[in-house]
């Protein structure tokens, strides 16, 4: 028997706020959480702007002890997961532990902990004894079971840049089998260490728009240079139908339908022709037993590439046909930037807010088309717009696609 997926509960840490509401209402209000680089010394660098988490005190959700034995990314991950929890109403003290699972994406780990490791061997220090148990990608969700008491199915994706909306997939797989009657997922990323910066600027897939941070991230804009590095998490609460209407919860969406596919093109580049990301959409909808016409939104990965952002639009279009041209499309990254393994998760909540609240955030900075980026991107302003059906796309370094389907609950 394959299982009913809905979500229930949701939790956001992002440049935009430390919680979901703040995060949403930035989004509908067109606000950047772009800006200079704070955390590290980026003068050196081609890049020196970000999106960065302010304001952040892990201490508020996670004892001191605890708290500086952990990475930023695993953070973020248990301060979205009491969010989720908090906003599902769920508690260990209401559910059995055993069927509550976890699975968390994230592209790379902890790099702050590798960073502060080389140091300290330059030096001729000796490293923490809890550095490999820091920066493993897997440690994060090891964090929310021990912080929650979770203690079901337990998994990490690390698929770049299609973590998140992988994680939420798999997730959802996992309670549609029936091996979980509730699953914590989604992605957490703090990529903004020297390291991870340097790597980026080397592979020259950054905007190096270091005079207007706001307006570097330009999504399907002609003018696009590059990504913009940040940070955040989201968290999605995934239950059994059948699990969410007996205890009276609310439902954002359902989870429809999910794909993964591979471009097998090139390590870092995208397949021009767009056939795997086209795949990976079109196998979603067949999941979820839709027609292209039926799609009422897509959030886009749309990362301001010029790339990524062509290749997008053609695998729209190779799936849609005419229809791609009427379809809503807009791209969060716009505003708070590439959060990695967290971006697909964050993608996601905002599908779900966008089928609960009837209202379509813009793709900021949109400013001079580009002819090979000829949809309708939602440019600069908000539109309310009654969507049953979306749809969120991630691609990520090598050729990794996946597409999540989302529809209103009935």
């Amino acid at each position: 028997m394959r299982h009913r997926v809905v979500i229930t509960g949701m939790g956001a840490v992002t440049p935009l706020g430390l919680n979901l509401e703040e995060t949403w209402a930035g989004l509908i209000e067109g606000r950047s959480g772009i800006d200079l680089i704070t955390q590290i010394d980026a003068s050196n660098y081609p890049t020196r702007i970000g999106g960065e988490v302010r304001g952040f005190d892990p201490t508020d959700y996670i004892n001191f002890k605890e708290a500086r034995r952990m990475e930023r990314f695993s953070h973020f991950a248990v301060a979205a997961t009491q969010e989720a929890l908090e906003d599902a109403q769920l508690s260990i003290e209401n559910i059995d532990a055993k069927q509550v699972g976890v699975l968390i994406g994230t592209a790379i780990g902890g790099l702050n902990a590798t960073v502060e490791a080389v140091r300290n061997l330059d030096a001729g220090k000796r490293i923490s004894p809890f550095y490999l148990v820091t920066m493993a990608p897997n440690i994060a969700a090891f964090h929310v079971c021990h912080q929650f008491g979770l203690k079901g199915y337990n998994n990490t994706v690390t698929t770049a840049c299609a973590a998140g909306v992988q994680a939420v997939g798999e997730a959802a797989e996992v309670v549609r089998r029936g091996s979980a009657q509730v699953m914590v997922a989604g992605g957490t990323e703090s990529a903004n260490a020297e390291i991870g910066l340097a790597g980026f600027c080397a592979m020259r897939g950054l905007s190096t728009r270091n005079d207007e941070p706001q307006k570097a991230s330009r999504p399907f804009d002609r003018d696009r240079d590059g990504f913009v590095c940040s940070e955040g998490s989201g968290i999605l609460i995934l239950e059994n139908l059948e699990h969410a209407l007996k205890r009276g919860a609310h439902i954002y969406a359902e989870v429809l339908g999910y794909s993964a596919t591979s471009d097998a093109y090139n390590l870092a580049a995208p397949d021009p022709e767009a056939e795997g990301a086209a795949r990976a959409i079109r196998w979603a909808l067949q999941d979820a037993g839709l027609k292209p016409q039926e799609v009422g939104y897509i959030n886009a990965h749309g990362t301001s590439t010029p790339l990524n952002d062509a290749m997008e639009t053609l695998a729209i279009k190779k799936v849609f046909g005419d229809h791609a041209y009427h379809v809503p499309i807009s791209s969060t990254k716009s505003m708070i930037g590439h959060l990695f393994g967290g971006a697909g998760a964050v993608e996601t909540i905002v599908c779900a807010l966008t089928i609960e609240h009837g209202i379509i955030h813009p793709t900021i900075n949109y400013e001079t088309p580009d002819p090979e980026c000829d949809l309708d991107y939602v440019p600069n302003v908000a539109r309310k717009s009654e969507v049953d059906v979306a749809l969120c796309n991630s691609f990520g370094l090598g050729g990794q696609d996946a597409c999540l389907v989302l529809g209103r609950y009935r």
